[in-house]
């Protein structure tokens, strides 16, 4: 190039100063080139760092040297930039790479450059360490040198002091901390204000005051819902409204206009009363009578800003005050009427404060005299027992139990005569001090009356007397009627039964008259049962045994006893299933008797394929309903009224059906003497429906169920030993019945005893099975004849059945404590005779193989 220069200026010397001139120009931009690079190099607010293609530095500019503290011969060829870096800073730029880019990168130089040596503009912040070992925040901007074949060369590191800016950012950052801090601070100011604003309207509207607040003008801020209530007025419409537009109040008495404190309280800044007996008139024209007060509300200089009114309705108040008022008036009217004396005195020093006209006459004094007289004057009398006057007697600790019981005294009148009297003192305390009233009767004329009472009261005691003698002669009379009636009856009744059954049996003609004996003999039997219940129950004596009663069973029991009846007449019983958890508190054998009752009256008195429905319920918690409903022809209201009267059949007694018009009555009597209630509703036509209510037992215990036992075996068993059965019977027609029912079983043969002194003779020289005893027998009782054998080892085993005419219900129980096995009343039912004989000679041999079975146990 040079060549051809120089040809052309040899030839051309215009061209030769053209290329001058463009070389000039050239060398004068390499010239300005070369300062500019050297004055960025140099520039002392910059660090360039230069190094190597492994990082070692070559380049260490004068900014370098500034913020480094180094000078450039103490790192050329040293060290590698990483070295002057914060250690955990590359560390961590390191690890950040390796998760961003994929490839592992080698904590030191290479972190600084990796970027820059894959051509990414890579600027970042990093921590320099000076020489003297104190740091500060730079931005670095990283950039690979490389050579005309694009190979690295070495790195380029350009860094800025980022100190001041972080500075700036942090002080930024302060401030905007301390505006978040105001904020929060302000929220939460304005949140307790929101509060406490709420809290101010929560209680403005419960209160039980109404409020009204005005600004400084008197015109209307504020309503409470107690205010809107009394003024008629809503918040909405009074807000902005004079006050006295809004409470509109007048004086009670005059109706004149009354003014409204508000105007005074904000003039002079002080609490305004309202005006007793002032009204409220509401915007519908509706009153109420109101008090109360206004106060002034100021701000935090003192100065009235407005007035806050407070009133509330007295309506209630004024009403009670005049009641209080009326009572006072007719209390004092009635201590001024009433015929006793009343005196209050003090409990310390009975000095009497205040006393009615009453006492004053009693006593002859004028209410003057009396009052600040001593109490004691006008009861003189000294206590028998202790000495101590009228007064002591109520001020002792143990006497202080007889306030408000009467106590009989002697008065003294001014006159200096004396009268009974009766008094009784009550304590009361009025402003911390103890008062005794006394209230004073004069029984003058009582005392009179308590004579003729006592005169009357002695007659009354003789009559007593001798009514309790008259009924106590009608029991015994009705015990023993009951007694010798079912003695005869035994006989006939036995020996009818043993003629119907007997062998060969009777004629036809044979059986009706003797059907017509026994249909006779047991309708006298009933008769006679009902009237000792009857007697028994309207003498008080009558015992009941209350237990937890199942109704399931009792039901089952009185359906299969009246089963036969029912198909006997033709009419189909319907027992009703029902909770099976129903119990009853009862006497079991009462209720039994009295569902009997109902039952055999609906099956009686029903109609031809009749029904007879028995429903069993809870009428309420307490009570359970049994209803017995009937398809018979129904009772007329008439003779509804008639129904629970003794011997009346309701016109039943012509008619085929025997009874004996006791059954009711005496099922009524039962039920009540039970707690419960009976009743009946029924239609001429449609049927009756008669029910009892009885005391429910929510919490029963079941007893052990009572199931009926297997049908006894016949007393003759094939090859059986022969059994001994004594009978100690005073009568011979019972003696030969008895011998008679049991003639049929050759295994059985009977001794008799015609006193109790035989019959334990005898029971002790034979050992019998079973002993029959009558109760009433001469010169000793069965019950007494019973007691010597159950005492004696060798009969103490042997089972003692009665069989008695003593029935009632208390000689039966009376004899079952007693200790017999069973207690058979006469007239003898053959088949419940010979069950309860079986039993008794089972239980006898059971004892028996147990005595055996211990005597022949070895020693």
């Amino acid at each position: 190039m040079f060549e051809k220069t120089r040809k052309i200026s040899a030839h051309d010397p215009a061209a030769e100063t053209a290329a001058g001139m463009t070389e000039s120009r050239r060398l004068k931009t390499l010239l300005k080139t070369g300062a500019l690079q050297k004055a960025i190099l140099n520039s002392a607010n910059f660090s360039s760092i230069a190094t190597d293609e492994k990082g070692v530095i070559q380049i260490f500019n004068i900014g370098a040297e500034r913020m480094l503290g180094y000078a450039a011969a103490d790192v050329l060829n040293r060290i590698t930039p990483a070295d002057i870096s914060d250690p955990q800073e590359v560390i961590a730029r390191a690890a950040a790479l390796s998760a961003e880019l994929g490839t592992a990168i080698t904590p030191g130089f290479e972190a600084l450059v990796f970027k820059a040596s894959r051509g990414i503009e890579d600027i970042y912040e990093l921590t320099y360490v000076r020489k003297d070992g104190s740091r500060f925040p730079a931005i670095v901007s990283v950039t690979a040198l490389r050579d005309a074949q694009d190979g690295i060369i070495g790195y380029l590191l350009i860094g800025t002091d980022n100190t001041a800016r972080k500075q700036a950012e942090a002080e930024r950052q302060r401030l905007l901390d301390e505006q978040d801090e105001m904020h929060k601070q302000l929220q939460q100011t304005n949140l307790t204000l929101q509060v406490s604003e709420e809290r101010l309207a929560v209680t403005l509207n419960s209160i039980g005051d109404a409020v009204i607040a005005t600004d400084a003008g008197a015109r209307v801020t504020m309503l409470n819902p107690l205010a809107e209530k009394l003024t008629g007025w809503s918040a909405a419409q009074a807000i902005g409204h004079p006050v006295d537009e809004v409470f509109h109040i007048i004086n009670q008495e005059t109706r004149a206009p009354s003014v409204v404190p508000v105007k005074a309280t904000l003039e002079h800044g002080t609490i305004q009363g309202l005006a007793n007996h002032t009204i409220v008139i509401a915007r519908d024209g509706s009153e109420c009578a109101i008090a109360d007060s206004c106060a002034p509300i100021r701000d935090r200089d003192g100065r009235v800003i407005g007035a806050v009114l407070v009133f509330r309705d007295v309506t209630d108040e004024y009403r009670a005050q005049q009641a209080l008022r009326d009572n006072a008036t007719l209390i004092q009217t009635v201590l001024n009427t009433v015929a006793d004396g009343i005196i209050t005195f003090h409990a310390d020093s009975g000095i009497i404060e205040t006393c009615n006209p009453a006492a004053e006459k009693m006593f002859g004094y004028p209410a003057i005299d009396l009052v600040g007289r001593d109490f004691n004057m006008l009861i003189p009398e000294q206590d028998r027992d202790t000495g101590n006057s009228f007064l002591e007697y109520y001020n002792t600790s143990a006497a202080s139990r007889a306030l408000g019981l009467g106590r009989e005294v002697v008065g003294l009148r001014r006159d200096g005569s004396t009268f009974p009297m009766e008094v009784a003192v009550s304590e009361m305390w009025l402003r911390g001090k103890r008062y005794f009233t006394g209230i004073l009767r004069d029984i003058t004329e009582r005392d009179h009356l308590d004579r003729v009472m006592q005169g009357n009261n002695l007659e009354l005691q003789i009559a007593r007397s001798v009514a309790d003698k008259a009924n106590h002669a009608k029991s015994e009379f009705l015990s023993r009627m009951s007694h010798e009636l079912r003695t005869p009856l035994n006989a006939i009744l036995g020996f009818a039964q043993l003629l119907q059954a007997g062998t060969p049996l009777p004629t036809v003609g044979q059986s009706e008259k003797l059907h017509q004996i026994t249909k006779a003999g047991w309708y006298l039997l009933e008769l006679i049962n009902e009237i000792l219940d009857l007697a028994v129950i309207e003498s008080g004596k009558l015992s009941l045994s209350r237990e937890s009663v199942s109704l399931t069973d009792v039901m089952h029991e009185c359906e299969a006893m009246v089963e036969a009846q029912a198909q006997k007449h033709d009419v189909r019983l319907s027992f009703v299933p029902f909770d099976k958890g129903l119990f009853t508190y009862a006497d079991r054998t009462r209720v039994k008797q009295i569902l009997i009752n109902l039952l055999t009256n609906a099956i009686k008195y029903n109609c031809k394929h009749g029904t007879v429905t028995v429903d069993c319920s809870a009428a309420s918690p307490e009570r359970i309903r049994i209803s017995i409903r009937d398809s018979g022809a129904g009772l007329s209201p008439k003779k509804l009224e008639q129904l629970f009267q003794p011997f009346n059949r309701l016109g039943q007694e012509n008619g085929t059906e025997e009874g004996t018009g006791m059954g009711l009555v005496v099922a009524k009597q039962l039920v009540e003497l039970m707690g419960g209630a009976i009743g009946v509703t029924s239609s001429v036509g449609t049927g009756s429906e008669f029910w009892i209510e009885l005391m429910r037992d929510v919490t029963p215990q079941r007893p052990a169920e009572n199931r009926p036992g297997a049908e006894s075996e016949p007393l003759a068993q094939p090859n059986a030993a022969l059994r001994t059965l004594l009978y100690v019977e005073d009568n011979p027609a019972n003696l030969m019945l008895v011998e008679h029912i049991i003639k049929g079983n050759t295994d059985v043969r009977m001794l008799s005893a015609r006193d109790g002194y035989l019959g334990i003779a005898l029971a002790r020289e034979h050992l019998p099975d079973v002993i029959l005893m009558d109760i009433n027998l001469p010169g000793m009782s069965g019950i007494e004849a019973l007691k010597i054998l159950l005492v004696d080892p060798a009969t103490k085993n042997i089972p003692v059945v009665a069989l008695s005419a003593n029935a009632m219900q208390c000689d039966i129980e009376r004899g079952l404590e007693a200790g017999f096995f069973r207690y058979l009343t006469k007239p003898i039912r053959i088949n419940e005779f010979m069950t309860a004989l079986d039993d008794a000679l089972k239980y006898s041999q059971s004892k028996s193989d147990n005595s055996n079975e211990k005597g022949n146990t070895p020693c």
